[in-house]
């Protein structure tokens, strides 16, 4: 296995290190919405956490835009606030052109699957959200094989890891469902979407054919044709 390494005249210049800052600050305002939600929900009393998903409701299916956006309380979104930040700016700034399409797909695809399997209770919080956008990411760099999504899939797996378990119906008081119903959208989508945002590969003169000397490999370097090899 051979993992390219990406072109620094791609990954160092200027548009790519602006690409990272809105990268960054797209993922900081959208964590700080969910942080004025939940503090306007606390302090006004509006209990809207009665807006999120409940599945095999036709009524609940509003939850498939707002659950996301609800948390029940500062513990939860604290919890959901640093990988929501890495996840989001890892996802716009290596694959900008798939996320046009994959950070929507989670949003509402990882409702809509829950709400077909999901037990009859209310759903809300962004982590469902967020295990789609670490299962495409993590497996995208696996796919891709060069250096720096391998990283980010290596980094990513270190991290969060451990959010396996979340994927199993072992806490009565946890969405698992969302957890799953995100993580196989951002896999499948990861598979689907292999072939875009392929981060241009360093190349070395030797690689190229025209570069390549004409006697080599049949030809001696000296010019001698007839000489014996020892």
């Amino acid at each position: 296995m051979h993992l390219g390494q990406p072109d620094p005249r791609f990954t160092a210049s200027k548009r790519a290190q602006r690409n990272f800052q809105l990268a960054l600050k797209t993922a900081l305002v959208l964590t700080g919405v969910l942080w004025t939600i939940l503090l306007v929900d606390i302090f006004l009393g509006l209990e809207l956490t009665r807006f999120g998903l409940r599945p095999g409701s036709l009524k609940g299916l509003i939850g498939l835009l707002t659950a996301p956006l609800l948390h029940g309380g500062a513990e939860h979104l604290f919890s959901n606030t640093a990988p929501l930040i890495i996840s989001m700016t890892t996802i716009l700034y290596l694959y900008p052109r798939s996320s046009t399409i994959v950070i929507p797909a989670i949003w509402i695809g990882s409702g809509m699957l829950a709400w077909v399997i999901g037990r009859p209770s209310l759903h809300f919080g962004a982590s469902g959200f967020i295990y789609g956008l670490l299962a495409f990411v993590f497996i995208s760099g696996i796919l891709r094989l060069d250096m720096r999504s391998v990283a980010v899939s290596v980094m990513v797996w270190f991290l969060y890891g451990s959010m396996i378990w979340g994927l199993l119906p072992i806490r009565p008081d946890m969405s698992w469902e969302l957890h799953l119903s995100g993580a196989i959208l951002g896999v499948a989508l990861a598979i689907r979407l292999r072939k875009w945002d392929v981060t241009p590969v360093r190349r070395y003169d030797w690689e190229d054919d025209d570069s390549v000397p004409d006697w080599f490999p049949d030809e001696d370097p000296s010019g001698d044709k007839d000489a014996d090899n020892d």
